[in-house]
């Protein structure tokens, strides 16, 4: 038997023939075998290993890319199929959906496969054999594994870290420009890709179509994120690698797999600061430029508006018409309104408004994202300058001490609303009026009228007739 299974490999069959001379001869086995027999053995080698045998490594896949292999005390997570030497299988991870978790080198595995693992890169796939004497030894392990077996595991490595690793940041693409970075306490809108090492995917803003937005520094996303978001340009795309202990740790959430690297493609859109005010740059002042836009003036311009990632949102210039507002009226959202003001015809300007200026949280369905920080190109076309604050309709000479005479001209004591209106619109095209540019003229008329009106009878008789400067102080107003 000694001559007959020397050369044989696992798996081969033999039929072996011995004479007595080289078997139990002519005592033979008491009770067994008879003196002088011929002994036939049909035999099947399951396993073979050498004293001096030591762990056997046969890579047949790595990716080109390998910038990180695994170490000792490093964490891995892996799937393996384990057979023994003749391909009988005794365990498997995938039969599972689940992988292996652990970490190398530190007697958390058995010998054979502490050391197998170390030099792996995320992606390889590896046959790693081990001896007995590296494995379960001449007990087994109880269970599935009999004593002196030799162990085949198929390995495919999801990933690796160690849990002192931080964050890993990647960029890929940077703005020549970069007036302004990320700081804690700003608030981001940005999209991303979020996959495991392994590139399985797991999230993504794109497919939402929806920028994911967030304070930055305060706790509101995940440890390694909340770190890998500082210091970003509005525009750049970078890779934020997150080890677990960063991000959501050994439960993980949701298809996050528990102890899990994660990779995040960022792209930044915007961010902003709730401190922000407005930020006005000029390109364009006219040579004459002293008489400036205020509160109350009728402004008359055209203007692009874009997010800061240069996506166009509005335009009049293509609308073929100005955009005509009184200032200071709350016409526009607060920050247009504050970045129109002090401004000369002609003189052309760009007015960043963050979005607490602007359309805020919930932006304008289907047209503005929701805290989206607005770019506005703005050339001023025409100015009208208003009235004082207060005032709707002015004199523009002396007032006659015979005013409601001339109102009511069929002198029967008693105005009505188309006397006050056709007096009121005649001083104006006389030029001895104004009223307030901007707004509906007959509607300020009407208004004057029901402020005289004080019986609310329809009419207005002369002892209810005041102008503004004779009207009661109110202090207590």
């Amino acid at each position: 038997m000694d001559q007959a299974l020397v050369g044989m490999c696992v798996n081969e069959r033999r039929f072996v023939k011995i004479p007595p001379a080289l078997a139990y001869g002519s005592e033979g086995v008491s009770g067994v075998i008879p003196p002088n027999s011929v002994l036939h053995f049909d035999v099947l080698l399951m396993d073979i290993w050498n004293a001096e045998d030591q762990v056997q490594i046969h890579t047949y896949f790595k990716p080109p890319s390998c910038p990180r292999t695994i170490q000792v005390s490093d964490f891995v997570r892996y799937h393996y199929n384990g057979t023994f030497l003749d391909g009988t299988l005794f365990d498997s991870s995938h039969n599972r959906m689940k992988t292996y978790d652990t970490y190398v080198g530190i007697g958390w595995l058995i010998p054979g496969m502490d050391k197998g693992l170390l030099g792996m890169c995320v992606g390889e796939k590896r046959v790693i054999t081990i001896p007995p004497f590296l494995a379960y030894g001449e007990d087994g392990d109880g269970k599935d594994i009999p004593g002196q077996a030799s162990l085949v595991f198929d390995v495919a490595l999801l990933d690796l870290h160690n849990p002192k690793d931080g964050i890993s940041i990647e960029n890929k693409v940077v703005p020549e420009n970069c007036e302004r970075r990320s700081q804690s306490g700003d608030f981001l809108r940005y999209h991303y890709n979020g996959t495991l090492l392994d590139g399985t995917f797991f999230d993504s803003s794109y497919s939402r179509n929806r920028t994911f937005d967030t304070y930055i520094g305060q706790g509101y996303v995940i440890a390694g994120m909340d770190e890998g978001l500082l210091g970003v340009c509005i525009g750049e795309k970078r890779r934020i690698v997150v080890p677990p202990h960063l991000g959501y740790g050994e439960e993980g959430r949701g298809n996050i797999p528990g102890s899990a690297v994660l990779v995040f493609d960022i792209h930044v859109i915007d961010f902003h600061n709730p401190a922000d005010s407005i930020s006005i740059t000029s390109h364009y002042k006219p040579p004459d430029c002293s008489v400036l836009s205020k509160k109350g003036d009728y402004l008359k311009y055209h203007y692009n508006a874009s997010l800061l990632d240069g996506t166009l949102l509005d335009s009049t210039w293509n609308l073929g018409k100005t955009y005509n507002i009184v200032l200071g009226s709350g016409q526009v959202v607060l920050g247009m309104d504050m970045g129109l003001r002090e401004m000369c015809v002609g003189e052309k300007r760009t007015v960043i408004i963050p979005p607490h200026l602007g359309y805020g949280e919930a932006g304008v369905d289907g047209e503005v994202p929701g805290s989206a920080v607005l770019v506005f190109d703005i050339e001023l076309l025409e100015l009208v300058a208003g009235l004082p604050e207060g005032y709707m309709f002015v004199w523009n000479g002396e007032v006659s001490p015979n005013l409601f005479e001339e109102i009511d001209k069929d002198g029967d004591g008693e105005v009505l609303l188309e006397e006050f209106s056709e007096y009121i619109h005649a001083q104006v095209a006389s030029g001895k009026g104004k009223l307030a540019p901007g707004f509906d003229a007959e509607m300020i008329v009407k208004n004057m009228f029901t402020n005289q009106d004080r019986n609310g009878d329809g009419k207005v008789v002369a002892e209810e007739f005041k102008l503004k400067d004779q009207e009661a102080k109110h202090d207590e107003l």
